[in-house]
């Protein structure tokens, strides 16, 4: 928040995407105070990579999820942090503070904002249910237009929450799908435990639940075979 609407320092990446000076010092003030406390384990983050992939436990981080929205004074943006032990998800956050709310999960415990449990909607129908995205030109650019516009023209109403705000929307119940065609793992592992502790499911494009990155669609699991079969069938 300090250098939120204050002009940060920016660099551009090769990917051609923005990293602002706040998100170099977030992951480098995580990192240093994950080796202070936990120095057997691993630490994977947007901006610095994997420098110890062999340990059995891990931190998965984004420093700041949607920089371009924090770039802009678009107070829609978090930091998510998760938790990997052996190849499973034990816990998730994403803190907004420029929204003033935080979102958690630990496996077997819930989803929670603050002291308020979380749970996805019990909406069925497609014709009857709000779904999120990021940008129809993510989904033009992975050949994917076809069935985005397939999925939104079925539902009741949709909005472009992109990023994590989709999916903390879906936890909450205030909608009933997210779908983006271009992740990473820090994108997705700590809305993937938010989203099945508060009784959803969420998947890649084919099925398979992953947080390895690419494609992914989280729905409050009512609605996610009707959602893959109208994303892939068009």
């Amino acid at each position: 928040m300090r250098h939120f609407r204050k002009r940060p320092r920016v660099d551009r990446k090769p990917d051609r995407t923005y990293v602002t000076q706040a998100d170099t010092a977030i992951e480098l003030e995580l990192r240093e105070r994950i080796e202070k406390r936990y120095p057997a384990h691993g630490v994977l983050a947007e901006e610095y990579g994997d420098r110890t992939s062999n340990q059995e436990t891990r931190w998965i981080i984004d420093p700041i999820d949607a920089t371009h929205s924090y770039l802009r004074g678009v107070p829609a943006f978090a930091t998510l942090i998760a938790l990997e032990r052996a190849g499973v998800l034990e816990m998730g956050v994403i803190s907004a503070p420029a929204m003033h709310e935080r979102w958690h999960a630990v496996r077997g415990s819930g989803a929670w904002s603050g002291k308020r449990r979380l749970r996805v909607s019990q909406i069925a129908r497609l014709e009857d249910a709000q779904v999120f995205y990021a940008s129809r030109t993510a989904f033009a650019s992975a050949g994917k237009e076809r069935g985005f516009d397939a999925v939104v023209s079925a539902a009741w109403r949709d909005r472009g929450f992109g990023d994590f705000w989709g999916y903390a929307l879906v936890t909450e119940g205030a909608g009933e799908a997210m779908f983006e065609p271009e992740l990473y793992s820090w994108d997705l592992a700590a809305p993937l435990i938010l989203i099945e502790e508060a009784g959803g499911r969420l998947t890649d494009f084919k099925g398979n639940r992953t947080y390895a990155g690419g494609n992914a669609l989280a729905t409050n699991g009512l609605l996610h075979d009707v959602i893959l079969e109208k994303l892939n069938g068009a």
